[in-house]
C-alpha cells in the first residue's frame, strides 16, 4: 500500500477495534503488500486490512471456523469479538489471535510435514467452494500471453514460460490424482512456529488440487517425510509453482519485494531443468 494508504488503513484498524471495547495505544505493520497486517498493543490483536471489494476475508473468516471446528493446526479468529468481516472507512478489517514466534523444534521438518497432513486431514471434512488450481495456471497464461502486463518479458523467456506453463498442466491432469481442498501455498512464509505448536496461516490462495500441489510449496525436506505422494507428480507440480510464481514477478503490478531478481532466478532455475527445487526451498533463502 501507498504511504497515504497505510495511514488510513491503520486509522481505520484502530478505531474500530475502540469501538469493539479493545484497548489499542499502538499499531505495528507486520507485512504491508495488497493486504496489511497490524499488530494492535496492549490487546494484543492480529488485525489484516485490505481495501474493500480488493480482499477475500469472508472466504477466509468462514473457512478458519470451520477449519477450528476440526482441531486443524491453523491460526485462531480473536474470540473477543464476533467472527465477521467488519468495514470501516473504506477497508475491510479481520481480526485473530497474536501468537509470539517461537524456534522450532529440532525435527522441524518432520513437525512441518504432520502438520501439513493434519491440515489436508481437517479440509478433506469442509466443503467450501474454491477455485481449481488449474484457475490460477490460466490466469498465469494469460499474463504471460498479454506484453501489456509482462512487459520487461524477453520472448525468450515468454515462450520458455507460457510452454512450462502449459506443459506441467497437461501432465498433472495426465496423472489422474485425486482432488480436495487445499491451502494453495503453504509455504514456510505462511506457516507460524508458536507455543501452540506448527500453525498455518493467510488462505486467501485456497484451490482444489491433488496434494502434491501443496507439497510443493514446501522444502524438500518437508515433503520427504509427507507419506504416500506421486513422486512424479509432485515434480510436475514443482515445476509448475516455478512457472506460476515467476509469471507473478514479471507483473507490471507485483509488489513482491526485489521481484524482478526472484522471477529472472527462477527462470534460470526453469532453463536449466530438472530436479524442480522445492518453492520452499527457495522462499527461505
Amino acid at each position: 500500500m501507498e504511504a497515504e494508504m497505510v495511514s488510513r488503513a491503520v486509522a481505520a484498524a484502530t478505531a474500530l477495534a475502540g469501538e469493539l471495547h479493545l484497548r489499542v495505544d499502538d499499531a505495528v505493520v507486520i507485512q504491508d503488500s495488497n493486504m496489511l497486517a497490524l499488530r494492535l498493543l496492549p490487546c494484543g490483536v492480529f488485525a489484516r486490512v485490505a481495501l474493500v471489494g480488493r480482499e477475500v476475508a469472508a472466504f477466509e473468516v468462514e473457512l478458519a471456523g470451520r477449519l477450528a471446528a476440526t482441531a486443524s493446526p491453523v491460526a485462531a479468529l480473536e474470540p473477543r469479538v464476533e467472527p465477521r468481516v467488519h468495514e470501516r472507512d473504506g477497508f475491510a478489517v479481520t481480526l485473530w489471535t497474536y501468537y509470539d514466534v517461537v524456534t522450532p523444534g529440532p525435527d522441524f521438518p518432520g513437525a512441518y510435514a504432520d502438520a501439513l497432513q493434519r491440515l489436508h486431514a481437517g479440509m478433506r471434512g469442509v466443503e467450501i467452494a474454491t477455485p481449481h488450481f488449474l484457475d490460477r495456471v490460466a490466469e498465469a497464461e494469460r499474463l504471460v500471453a498479454h506484453r501489456d502486463d509482462t512487459p520487461a518479458l524477453t520472448e525468450t523467456d515468454r515462450h520458455l514460460l507460457l510452454g512450462t506453463l502449459r506443459s506441467a498442466r497437461e501432465r498433472i491432469r495426465g496423472r489422474g490424482a485425486a482432488e480436495q481442498l487445499l491451502h494453495g501455498e503453504p509455504h514456510p512464509g505462511n506457516l507460524l512456529s508458536t507455543r501452540d505448536g506448527l500453525l498455518f496461516i493467510d488462505f486467501e490462495t485456497c484451490c482444489r488440487g491433488p496434494v502434491e500441489f501443496d507439497v510443493a510449496h514446501v522444502p524438500e525436506e518437508v515433503g520427504a517425510r509427507y507419506p504416500a505422494l506421486d513422486h512424479v507428480l509432485l515434480a510436475e507440480c514443482r515445476r509448475l509453482v516455478l512457472a506460476l510464481v515467476a509469471a507473478w514477478r514479471w507483473d507490471v503490478r507485483d509488489e513482491f519485494p526485489d521481484g524482478r531478481r526472484h522471477g529472472r532466478n527462477i527462470l534460470s532455475l526453469l532453463r536449466k531443468g530438472p530436479p524442480w527445487p522445492a518453492l520452499g526451498a527457495l522462499v527461505t533463502e
